[in-house]
């Protein structure tokens, strides 16, 4: 069957380096994957797919049935790039570029969907397949997200939470989504870690900076003694926990000869377990809370579910492994909890998943010098490798995807137990009220 992998995928080489060019010039932030969303969507129809459609977001799905019994296996591409304005292929106006390597992964799956085409391949699988271009990976632009949320559009930040809570994922067993990286090798981590995404805003009173700032409250004061009290606290997360907290500023005043009154910061706060990331978030808020009352100011904090943790599934992470060896390339693993976060935890949490990586990249990841320098590798060998994982999953009557799945539990029973369960880390509001002389706090 290696071969019939091989050359299935091969038959579309041209059509996957294409995609890696258009969608690399054409980069989209999430919920804004418009042009990406269409061109693939355009290369799925032209294969003879019939695709259903997110409805009101970028996106959308196709399955194959064999028509044989079997599990449901789902691989996914993301569409959605990063903001860097420093990079020298980044949109001049919004500053989207693809170093993330998703339009790697998007050009793989033309590769995917363009083998599963053969019928040669088909007639040894049993099961279904569901093939999933899906938005919003990279949690960024959280106060565009949010107003999304509040007009109805999505619920969820994330573009895998979101499609999850749509019924998108409905019957699905098995997921991967092949990351893209700088590796030398194809690989994967032991797992990686969740995060809890923080919208901040210092609130204060204006006044002439120069001729009566007593009258004022400094807003900015306040929120750089919040960022200092959070580098204090940082020798307090343990090592196991994998903290991390880095925040950023995204409004410091208006004008220099007025007391800033408003400052707001978004922040992200990654552990390798819910309940390091509950610990931790309430450590970080003391800090932020205990910084606005030094000066007498206020602050807004919204707490907003981010990614889950998640461990890569070993048994199916085995079948990866055995997949990339059969066609000739290395593989490491690191047996690490990475300190990056994806929305493939959400999915973990429910199903049977992995997030490994394939080489092909140059630079440092999200960086200005991040770039796909190896087509073959992180295109075109990444297509064959997924391919081959799925037809060892799928192949002699799916017997060793059922074999696994006997031996799985996931960590949630259900989809509705999963969300409302991290819909309770959701918080919002100022986190203090005056008194007089007296303040109480919530954080």
């Amino acid at each position: 069957m290696k071969d019939l992998v091989k050359n299935s995928v091969l038959k579309f080489k041209q059509e996957i380096y294409d995609a890696q060019d258009y969608i690399w010039a054409n980069a989209e932030t999430g919920y804004k994957e418009v042009k990406t969303s269409k061109y693939m969507a355009e290369i799925f129809e032209k294969l003879g797919y019939k695709l259903n459609y997110a409805e009101n977001i970028p996106g959308f799905y196709t399955v194959i049935d064999t028509g044989r019994e079997g599990p449901e296996v789902l691989i996914l591409a993301e569409l959605d790039s990063l903001i860097n304005f420093s990079h020298p292929d980044c949109n001049k106006v919004t500053g989207a570029v693809h170093c993330c390597g998703h339009s790697a992964q998007c050009s793989a799956m033309v590769g995917i969907a363009g083998a599963l085409t053969n019928p040669e391949i088909l007639d040894k699988l049993s099961g279904r397949i569901r093939l999933c271009l899906v938005p919003a990976e990279e949690l960024i632009e959280i106060e565009y997200r949010k107003e999304l949320v509040k007009k109805g559009v999505i619920s969820y930040l994330g573009g895998k939470a979101e499609f999850l809570s749509r019924g998108y994922f409905d019957g699905c067993d098995i997921a991967f989504l092949v990351h893209t990286s700088t590796n030398t090798v194809f690989g994967a981590n032991k797992g990686g870690v969740g995060c809890l995404a923080k919208q901040i805003e210092y609130k204060g009173v204006s006044a002439h900076a120069g001729g009566t700032p007593w009258l004022g409250v400094n807003a900015l004061y306040a929120a750089t003694q919040g960022l200092s009290a959070i580098n204090a606290i940082r020798e307090t997360f343990k090592e196991p926990d994998v903290i991390r907290v880095h925040p950023i500023i995204t409004k410091g005043g208006g004008a220099v000869n007025a007391i800033p009154d408003s400052v707001t910061i978004e922040s992200y706060v990654r552990g390798s377990s819910f309940d390091a990331i509950y610990n931790a978030n309430k450590k970080v808020n003391r800090a932020l809370v205990g910084a606005a009352l030094s000066l007498g100011a206020n602050v807004e904090i919204n707490d907003i579910p981010g990614y889950a943790p998640y461990i890569n599934n070993e048994d199916l992470l085995s079948v990866y492994e055995n997949a990339v060896k059969t066609h000739g390339y290395e593989f490491n693993n690191t047996h690490v909890i990475s300190s990056g976060s994806t929305d493939m935890g959400d999915l973990s949490c429910v199903m049977m998943g992995i997030h490994p990586n394939a080489p092909g990249a140059i630079g440092v990841s999200h960086g200005d010098g991040y770039y796909i320098k190896d087509k073959d590798l992180a295109c075109v060998g990444s297509a064959i490798v997924q391919v081959q994982t799925l037809c060892d999953l799928l192949k002699d009557g799916a017997t060793r995807a059922k074999q696994m799945l006997k031996n799985f539990t996931p960590m949630f029973k259900s989809k509705e137990d999963y969300l409302d369960y991290i819909s309770s880390f959701n918080c919002e509001g100022d986190r203090i009220t005056y008194n007089g002389d007296k303040a109480e706090v919530k954080l």
